[in-house]
């Protein structure tokens, strides 16, 4: 990029046009022009040619006193990322379709699969990753920077891969814990979303919580589903519902004992707020360092600018040498 480090000269540029045409002295004077009629010749014509090189002159030096130079900056920006694992129940409950997206009935797996990948989307420089769990848990995706792979991977779980009839929420928090052990990261976030009560598994969760606690992992509980449940999807289940069974004293003492925070998403809206909210309490640290580089382009016009002077000065000392 052209920039100038010292624009204020470019008020004179009118100054620098106008000088060379301005003459003073002594001159002789006529009582007729008959007395010095002469023919226009090539000198003649010529005779406007000093003032407008003496004019390109001042032009050239007034900008190169502008001092423009070739700026190159660079911005180097370091960032400590955070290391969040998704923990997302898949469990048969999570079919009710008691949540809206554009004016339909959605179940509450499909908009909370939504909602997480918008969520993963605005954490670009964070490494995320994936438990899903049901009756078992397992890890659908690693920790990683590729969000995109994440998301395609995101939108191929359904209902009912980790078991549909129970919910381990502790063997989750385990399985997930286990992950964020083995990378280094300045922050360690677990967000657990679930609509029921752990009822499988192996590990209590309050357990499976202390030993995330002591990791320095942050667990944040979200709740999801109307009190009094949804239709169920599929052709079976179209006209029935499903009570909500949400153990919200457990996901708090969990939330608690990690010094994360609970939260009750019984809607679309009430759930994008909920990650808004996390995206804001969990804020990824950057620093950011600017490298300049300046090149000086002054003298290559402080050079045109010299001879196109001396070019002028010559031309009035010889062959456009003009009487005062």
């Amino acid at each position: 990029m052209l920039e100038l480090a010292e624009p204020l000269w470019l008020l004179g540029l009118p100054i620098a046009v106008i000088a060379p045409w301005i003459r003073r002295g002594l001159r002789i004077r006529f009582s007729s022009f008959q007395a010095v009629h002469a023919p226009k010749n090539t000198r003649v014509l010529a005779a406007w040619l000093p003032p407008i090189i003496a004019s390109l002159a001042m032009v050239c030096l007034t900008i190169a006193l502008a001092r423009p130079q070739l700026v190159d900056r660079e911005r180097v920006v370091e960032r400590e990322g955070i290391d969040i694992l998704i923990v997302l129940d898949t469990s048969g409950s999570m079919e009710a379709e008691d949540f809206q997206v554009g004016g339909r009935s959605a179940s509450r797996l499909a908009v909370s699969k939504e909602v997480i990948a918008g969520f993963v989307e605005g954490r670009p420089d964070d490494r995320v990753g994936l438990v899903v769990f049901g009756e078992e848990a397992f890890t659908q995706v690693p920790l990683t920077l590729d969000h995109t792979a994440l998301v395609a991977m995101l939108d191929q779980v359904v209902i009912g891969m980790a078991g549909s009839r129970a919910t381990a929420v502790g063997d989750a928090i385990a399985v997930a814990g286990k992950r964020l052990k083995e990378l280094e990261a300045e922050s360690r976030v677990m967000i657990l979303l679930t609509d029921g009560k752990s009822n499988a598994g192996h590990v209590e969760p309050l357990v499976s919580a202390k030993a995330a606690a002591a990791l320095g992992v942050r667990i944040y509980t979200i709740g999801v589903g109307t009190k009094d449940g949804g239709g169920r999807g599929g052709l079976l289940g179209m006209f029935s519902r499903t009570g909500s069974d949400l153990d919200e004293p457990m996901l708090r003492s969990i939330a608690a004992q990690t010094e994360g925070r609970y939260f009750r998403a019984t809607d679309t809206r009430a759930l994008k707020n909920v990650y808004a909210t996390i995206d804001a309490l969990e804020k990824t640290t950057a620093e950011a360092n600017e490298f300049v580089h300046r090149d000086e382009r002054f003298q290559v016009l402080t050079w045109v600018g010299l001879i196109l002077l001396m070019m002028y000065s010559l031309m009035n000392e010889t062959v456009l040498r003009r009487l005062p």
